[in-house]
């Protein structure tokens, strides 16, 4: 996503509301620190110096902390399939099941956001479970299958092809054909 200023990419994402409405902005870190200071002028006019002293502080801590973090983030890359947390922001889509268990941290702020809640409450479908360990081993053996072409290991490949198949048609994997 980008800036809504610029065209650098928004790593900052503030929710205002005004007049109990929920404005959301999209800002990279030069435009979110103009805001930040922005904001905190308007509430300096109005008289509250303590107040704004305290809270600018903070404020311009957590944007130098926050870019460093988010710089980090953006680094950490899932072993499953390979997506880094930056992919993740960029796209707006994971890339397997088990990105929720390498970035929980981040999301359950980002769904607890969106949610209110981070705990599913409803219906879930009987065979999910499996269905979620089937998906999660098929992106991991596609993703091996792609770096064995990459190494040409052909051979290799052609093995995790034939193990991808017959998963996809419903047989034992661990069973070789004759």
């Amino acid at each position: 996503m980008k800036c809504q200023k610029c065209d650098k990419p928004a790593t900052f994402h503030i929710t205002e509301l005004t007049d109990g409405n929920p404005q959301e902005l999209h800002l990279c870190e030069e435009h979110a620190r103009q805001y930040l200071s922005q904001s905190s002028a308007s509430q300096l006019e109005s008289g509250n110096v303590a107040a704004v002293l305290a809270q600018q502080m903070a404020q311009h801590m957590a944007v130098g902390q926050t870019a460093e973090e988010l710089a980090r983030l953006d680094r950490q890359v899932c072993p499953v399939c390979g997506i880094s947390f930056y992919d993740f922001r960029s796209q707006g889509r994971l890339g397997c099941p088990h990105d929720y268990r390498c970035f929980e941290q981040q999301l359950n702020a980002l769904i607890l956001n969106i949610h209110g809640e981070t705990e599913h409450i409803g219906k879930v479908p009987k065979s999910g479970a499996q269905a979620s360990k089937q998906r999660t081993q098929l992106i991991q053996l596609r993703r091996e299958m792609k770096e064995a072409i990459t190494e040409e290991n052909y051979e290799r490949a052609g093995q995790l092809r034939d193990t991808i198949q017959r998963i996809e048609q419903g047989d034992d994997p661990s069973k070789t054909p004759d």
